[in-house]
């Protein structure tokens, strides 16, 4: 299934052939309905007449739906299960290694690749350094190594068990041909444009503005793919595991962003460009940033963690965090990044003093709003990036 070409044309393909063809090509908004439910219902599996109670289709629109379900093997039977009257309802389930997904989550100097099944799981993941300065040749070049060789590694007898042919000969171009393989997600810090994949001025690394690296690397894969800022990807998919609500997701590593999701969705904003929280301007005349502004939140902040003082490094945080709960009256903020991870209890602390100190100074009703660490952990942005996949076969390209 070419599931990675979403409503709004996020996705390459890059080569020849009919791409996905052995999984359903999902563009009914029924059947993403009835893939969801079969997802969420788990192992355990739900009843056709549960599946049309739930969708509020008739059951034989929902026998009609299964039935194609089952021809490319996403889902089979899970047993039958007693009646209230009549015979036993034949129970039915998702096969979760009938497809895959990679995310890619490509940092300013690491690389760090997952392969996850129709659930989400992990089932495979790499990691490797790489220099985001080193030229677009060698980063795309890079990737590619690490996606090959994370997908040959889980055909090989692996618990993915992507195909039956020798895993050897198996590439993300092979397997994307076959179906298995829904195709790459890559998550890396903005700005971007996320509907054509093509990046901008990443902060600190100018030229690659205007390089088209959805295409670049889906043409070197031969496999879709679609790009999205990592921030993004880390709230879409915190959203798809659960996380309810209007929340906004703050990543503190090599830079500063946010990922919003209102709404029940990602908000991205008409060019991809909402969530650029780390270039906040909070003190005038301040240190230079590498956005070409001068006191960014991000370089404030940075610049805390690179003497030691955590303390204020979470202070700064937590003033961008304040005004963006004021502007936006969000439910909740979830930090994450590899710096939060590796000391997080002075982050949470910090943020949540300042909310705190602004809901008291505001009169508020109600408590502070929460702070806590992000679920996931130091691969929660590939994992998210690998949602950019799945989130349309499920109907929840945006949480």
């Amino acid at each position: 299934m070419n599931s990675a070409r979403s409503g709004s044309g996020t996705g390459s393909t890059g080569g020849p052939g009919a791409v996905g063809a052995n999984l359903l090509a999902v563009r009914s908004h029924n059947t993403a309905l009835v893939l969801d439910l079969l997802r969420t219902a788990g192992p355990d599996g739900i009843s056709r007449l549960e599946l049309a109670d739930s969708t509020g289709l008739t059951p034989q629109a929902v026998s009609k739906i299964t039935a194609r379900l089952r021809e490319p093997g996403l889902v089979t039977e899970a047993g039958r299960r007693a009646s209230t009257g009549g015979k036993p309802r034949t129970v039915l389930r998702l096969v979760p290694e009938a497809g895959h997904a990679v995310g890619v989550h490509l940092d300013r100097d690491e690389l760090r690749v997952v392969l996850v099944d129709l659930t989400g799981t992990v089932v495979g993941e790499r990691g490797a350094p790489l220099d985001l300065g080193a030229g677009a040749a060698v980063v795309v070049e890079g990737v590619a190594r690490e996606v090959e060789a994370l997908v040959r590694e889980a055909g090989d007898g692996g618990p993915a068990r992507l195909a039956s042919a020798p895993p050897a000969r198996l590439g993300p171009a092979a397997l994307a041909a076959r179906g298995h393989l829904l195709g790459v997600g890559v998550a890396l810090p903005g700005p971007l444009d996320h509907l054509h994949g093509v990046l901008h001025r990443v902060t600190g690394f100018p030229e690659w503005d205007g390089f088209p690296l959805r295409d670049a690397l889906g043409a070197r894969l031969g496999a879709p793919v679609v790009v999205d800022k990592d921030t993004n990807a880390a709230a879409l998919g915190l959203a798809v595991a659960g996380e309810g609500g209007a929340f906004a997701y703050l990543h503190l590593g090599t830079g500063l962003g946010a990922g919003l999701v209102i709404g029940g969705g990602v908000h991205r904003g008409a060019r991809t460009g909402a969530g650029e929280f780390g270039h906040q301007v909070i003190q005038l005349d301040g240190p230079p940033c590498d956005c070409g502004n001068r006191g960014c939140i991000e370089v404030l902040c940075l610049a805390a963690v690179a003497r030691g003082d955590v303390t204020e490094a979470a202070r700064v945080l937590g003033a961008g965090a304040a005004n963006l709960v004021g502007l936006l009256d969000i439910d909740l903020v979830l930090l994450g990044g590899r710096t939060v991870a590796a000391d997080p209890e002075p982050f949470v602390r910090g943020v949540a003093a300042v909310l705190d100190e602004r809901a008291r100074r505001e009169g508020a009703g109600e408590a502070a709003v929460p702070v806590r660490v992000a679920s996931g952990g130091a691969r929660g942005v590939a994992e998210g990036a690998a949602q950019l996949l799945l989130g349309p076969l499920f109907g929840r390209a945006d949480g």
